[in-house]
């Protein structure tokens, strides 16, 4: 078959380019697949510039070329207004074969950031989402941000997964929770301030002296900018038991994930189904996060780990005293977690569901 495949792809390393680099390599395989690459120049808060515009002037008529002779089309949709309209010249310049599209919404802001904000370029969504083939979501809760554009038939829930290469034996989790002290907690992600690495910042430097040395918290992630960087290092400047590993290639994720007793994300972002909180999973740890809707698709309290409260460095403080007060405590949890991750977010178990949707 013949497949445009319209997504963003690495570099950069996002949880969206990886999902969409894993899937493409996959129908790879045993299609014939023409890929529209939309990361190029993007921005996380969706600010429009000129090099931007010239680059989605030059995805567009990519699409337009390319469509007329492919079998199917997978495009994973943006959130952002400039993203949307981007989404809705995508639709128009494929009239004629939406009925072979597939829409795969990787976030989770879409509905209350977009839909409900903008009443018009709902209803513009929803004329052309109702006659397309199929519209994926990660998890049960965004099924109904879709709700009214298209039948629940054609809505497919598709969970993320974690790399092969970051699941670590159950061997392994029981040889690094029979040392806990320093307990090691990790945060992976971006380093914006709605993922919440500042709350965990503060809540170590708000720990009593006498905790602080049996905790270590390791941060890596990209900022935004250069000043947003320089701001956390100036604060943690001369604090032992936090260190920042900035941008980290594979080998020293998977160090740091097979090393860390817990994941740490307590994030007041509209998550889709964050990655990395399932790579958490697969590497044995426990979890600290907070409540959104994407992630209580597969996070629950007391069995994956605890909930802390959004943009409260006082509650991932708690957080932080109970897991290190209990440490002992911690390994079965962390092996459930493991085992949970073998058995729902293998990369073949996504990209098997995934084809299945497309190739039908």
């Amino acid at each position: 078959m013949n497949i445009l495949f319209i997504a963003p792809l690495p570099p950069p390393i996002t949880g969206h380019a990886l999902a969409s680099q894993v899937f493409l390599d996959e129908l790879r395989q045993t299609h014939n697949v023409e890929a529209v690459n939309l990361s190029v120049g993007t921005r996380h808060d969706g600010t429009v510039t000129v090099r931007r515009l010239l680059e989605v002037a030059k995805v567009l008529v990519d699409v337009w070329r390319r469509q007329r002779r492919t079998g199917a089309i997978y495009l994973t949709i943006s959130e952002s207004v400039a993203g949307n309209l981007k989404d809705v010249l995508i639709y128009q310049l494929c009239a004629a074969r939406l009925s072979r599209m597939y829409i795969h919404l990787h976030g989770g802001s879409i509905g209350k950031l977009l839909f409900d904000r903008h009443p018009l370029l709902r209803r513009i969504n929803a004329r052309f989402i109702d006659d397309l083939a199929g519209v994926i979501v990660s998890g049960a809760s965004h099924v109904d941000i879709f709700a009214g554009m298209i039948d629940r038939a054609r809505i497919h829930i598709v969970p993320n997964f974690a790399q092969d290469h970051l699941f670590v034996t159950e061997q392994t989790v029981v040889e690094k929770f029979a040392a806990t002290e320093p307990l090691r907690v990790l945060y992976m992600s971006g380093m914006t301030r709605m993922k919440g690495y500042h709350e965990l910042a503060d809540a170590y430097l708000g720990l009593p002296g006498a905790l602080k040395p049996k905790i270590r918290v390791d941060f890596a992630g990209k900022f935004e900018s250069q000043a947003e960087r320089a701001a956390l290092l100036d604060k943690l400047s001369g604090v032992e038991g936090i260190r920042y590993h900035g941008v980290v290639d594979e080998a020293q994720k998977q160090r740091l994930f097979a090393s860390a007793h817990v994941f740490c994300l307590p994030t007041a972002f509209r998550e889709g189904q964050p990655i990395a909180l399932l790579e958490a999973y697969a590497s044995g740890c426990v979890v600290l996060t907070t409540g959104q809707a994407g992630i209580r698709d597969v996070f629950t309290p007391g069995i994956n780990g605890f909930e802390v409260e959004e943009e409260s460095a006082a509650s991932v403080r708690a957080a932080l005293e109970a897991v290190a007060s209990n440490a002992s405590r911690l390994l079965p949890m962390a092996l459930a977690n493991r085992r949970t991750a073998d058995s729902r977010y293998r990369r073949a178990t996504y990209n098997t569901a995934l084809r299945r949707i497309v190739e039908a």
